[in-house]
């Protein structure tokens, strides 16, 4: 797997400059025209992870690999990418149309918990295939963000936070399916005990190197961090998310297993030590117990 990118290196790579008046105390932000950027369809974007968030709005057929999975998209799509999960796009056809826009977190210092929606919650759903109309709809919030970037508003980048929060909604309110029990119906203490966990959980993720290892790994120590008794965090992840703590555990292990497993060339017993396991044969019973096969099998 490729190191991750940083913003900083996609302005370089891409662009050749690092435009200063998107760095400072307000973080960094940006949006660009996809016209710009493709210049041979059949090159894919490196797969690799960033420490930047991307939504991509793009019209044409094209094969996303995100995490473990890959994704077939014939018309319409709109991408979320969190620096959580490593991705990538493969364009299948010529003249593709759209547009994208990049952030930080800093970028959203103070201005509310974006990373909570479910559309950058890994294991969710990064893709959404979109009509015509659909498409045309999520557009104009780019063109809104082309014309506030471009303008010497001296708030303009409070508008273009209002914007990206106007994407996700968007997105929410077109397919409102994948809102999770926590949006719709946890109450504020237990949402908050909810994002406390789910936080902790992610900090420990995306493993980069053999030298990194989780350091929570059962749902005692999580419950011992969050100074609650391990049954009544089990109860709160069981009302919001539908899932136990050991549950939602083992399929964020699963998941970041999956992709060392499949874009790295570590050993079994490498991966195994990094993410918690102090005997490989005992991660190879975990992977066995969630992906009914092997690691050895997955990796092919």
């Amino acid at each position: 797997m490729e190191k991750t990118l940083s913003l900083t290196e996609f302005y370089k790579t891409s662009l050749g400059i690092l435009p200063s008046e998107i760095i400072g105390k307000i973080g960094q932000f940006n949006v660009f025209s996809l016209s710009d950027f493709i210049t041979d369809p059949k090159a894919p974007v490196p797969y690799s992870r960033k420490d930047y968030y991307k939504i991509s709005l793009i019209s044409g057929s094209n094969s996303v690999h995100y995490a473990d999975k890959t994704l077939e998209v014939e018309h319409n799509m709109l991408l979320f990418a969190n620096p959580q999960v490593p991705y990538n796009w493969t364009p299948v056809t010529r003249n593709l149309v759209g547009e994208f826009c990049v952030f930080t977190d800093d970028f959203f210092k103070g201005y509310g918990n974006f990373k909570a929606y479910p559309l950058f919650q890994p294991g969710g759903i990064p893709v959404l295939s979109l009509t015509d109309d659909e498409f045309n709809q999520v557009r104009d919030i780019y063109k809104k963000m082309m014309q506030e970037i471009a303008s010497d508003y001296v708030f303009k980048y409070d508008v273009l936070r209002n914007l990206v929060m106007e994407l996700i909604h968007t997105a929410l309110k077109l397919r409102p399916a994948i809102i999770t029990p926590l949006e719709s119906t946890g109450t504020h203490a237990a949402a908050r005990i909810t994002g406390l966990f789910l936080e902790l959980l992610e900090r420990q993720f995306p493993i980069e190197s053999t030298m990194q290892r989780v350091k929570l790994r059962t749902p005692g120590e999580f419950a011992a961090q969050l100074n609650i008794h391990f049954n009544h965090l089990n109860k709160i992840l069981k009302e919001t998310t539908g899932k136990t703590t050991t549950r939602l555990l083992a399929e964020r292990i699963t998941l970041e297993a999956r992709a060392l497993l499949k874009h790295t060339d570590w050993s079994i017993s490498d991966i195994a030590w990094c993410l918690g396991f102090e005997d490989p044969s005992h991660f190879v019973k975990f992977f066995r117990k969630n992906e009914q096969t092997t690691p050895g099998a997955f990796r092919g």
